[in-house]
């Protein structure tokens, strides 16, 4: 059985080969805001995310699959901190933290699937990625908030028994983090 793949087929910019798409959101950043009803990248990886985060191999279709590869690890890595929050005001303080604190963009030697990514070709450029990047962090970190801690304000246990698993066998953060 293959891994799920994006179905949103335009995609306005890129930056390297990364698809920089419209999405959902309040915070500031490169990326368009989506103003449909619509799913955005946030929305499908979200939904997919449960069925992807079991494969190890994942075939790259499109720009926009890039997209939705960094937002499943990055899920992953909210879901570790989230499995140590005991309410949803400590998991919000947890996600902005993560979702600011210092991140690598591909190209840089940190960054776990350089051989996916492609490097910026100018400062602007990694500029760009870094500042979509961080917007797409911080509203993946919101949603992800809401689906583990839903209306009841306790830890959905359906949600935090994947932080344990690895997409592709990476991870965003380094060992022992």
């Amino acid at each position: 059985m293959p891994a799920y793949h994006s179905t949103i087929k335009e995609f306005p910019l890129t930056v390297a080969n990364m698809a920089i798409l419209p999405i959902k959101t309040q915070f500031r950043g490169p990326a368009p805001v989506q103003t449909s009803n619509d799913n955005d990248i946030i929305d499908e990886s979200l939904y997919f995310f449960k069925a992807n985060v079991f494969f190890r191999t994942y075939e790259i279709k499109s720009e926009v699959d890039r997209t939705l590869i960094y937002i499943t690890l990055y899920i992953t890595e909210c879901l570790k901190k989230l499995q140590r929050c005991a309410n949803k005001n400590q998991g919000q303080q947890e996600m902005y933290s993560l979702a600011i604190s210092k991140f690598d963009i591909p190209g840089d030697p940190g960054f776990p699937l350089n051989a996916v990514y492609g490097r910026p070709q100018t400062a602007q450029e990694s500029d760009t990625m870094r500042q979509y990047i961080l917007q797409l962090r911080h509203e993946t970190g919101n949603r992800v908030l809401e689906k583990v801690f839903g209306e009841d304000g306790k830890p959905n246990k359906w949600w935090i028994c994947f932080a344990k698993k690895k997409f592709m066998e990476k991870s965003l953060s380094g060992p022992g983090q």
